[in-house]
This record gives structure tokens, sequence and C-alpha cells, in this order.
């Protein structure tokens, strides 16, 4: 498997940092090896937020070079407009998804969830990881239903 580089960006609060880990987690419990970055614009609600997730076989470097996303996951319409210069000519762009999630999803909370639940879709991950980095990761009154909305998206 060459490097899969899924960027993750929107604006704090949104749950950005927490996605970027849950799918780090859950490639490292199938065994790939993960490199995660965080870039964070001003330190608080609104400001800039993105997360660099690299998976492979062996992974080097933890940034994603210019022109190298695979997966591109956007949760803000003007973080995507700025990074989707970054995606690979053949790279996918889920934001069309996070629209979608927007109108099926009531509570904006669980927006990140079910953007996992749409990339676990393209990604060699079981589910069985992905379960056990929801559960490693989510607070326990809020599992159930995460796990639901991730269900949903798949």
């Amino acid at each position: 498997m060459s490097t899969i580089n899924i960027l993750f960006c929107g604006t704090g609060g949104q749950g950005i940092l927490t996605a970027a880990e849950i799918v780090a987690l859950a490639a490292m419990y199938d065994g790939y090896h993960v490199k995660k970055s965080e870039v964070h614009g001003m330190a608080q609600r609104g400001g800039s937020v993105e997360s660099h997730v690299r998976i492979g076989k062996e992974v080097f470097s933890p940034i994603i070079e210019a022109g190298q996303v695979d997966y591109l996951l956007s949760f803000d319409k003007g973080e995507h407009e700025r990074m989707a210069e970054l995606l690979k000519k053949d790279g996918t762009d889920l934001y069309d998804d996070f629209v979608k999630g927007q109108e099926k999803i009531s509570n904006p909370k669980f927006l990140n969830t079910y953007m996992l639940g749409v990339l676990s879709k393209h990604l060699k991950i079981s589910d069985e990881s992905w379960q056990k980095a929801l559960k490693e990761t989510i607070k326990p009154q809020f599992l159930d239903k995460n796990l639901e909305i991730f269900a949903s998206a798949k």
C-alpha cells in the first residue's frame, strides 16, 4: 500500500482534531504506520484548524506536500476553498458529503463522526478498528449516538 494522505480542515470547535485522532488510531489498530500533524490558527473557537494524517507501510513526515492530498475533509466552506488546491488531481474531495451531512444530521457536533463514516468507505481499515478507535476517543455518554451516526454514513 502506498501512503494515503488525508487532510482535515475547518474551524475551531468542529471536531477536526478528534476526527483526525480517530482515523489515525483506527489505521494503527489495523497495523499501518501513521503520522499526524495539527496546525492551529487562532487559538479559539472559529479559528482555522487543519490536521494532516498520513497512513502507509512506512511514513516519514507528518506534513502532506501541496498537491498530494488523497482525501480532503472540509468542515467549513471558506477553509475548503483555501485548502482545495492541495488535493491531488485524482484525489477525493468529500466536501459535498459534508454538505449532505449538514442536511441529515440535526446536531452539528456529530458531523465529524458522520464524515469519518463517509471516509471509512474509501479506506482499507477494518470496521473492528474503526469501532475500537471510536470507543477509545468518544466520551461514554456520547458513544452510542456517535456509533449510530458513523454507521449511517457508511
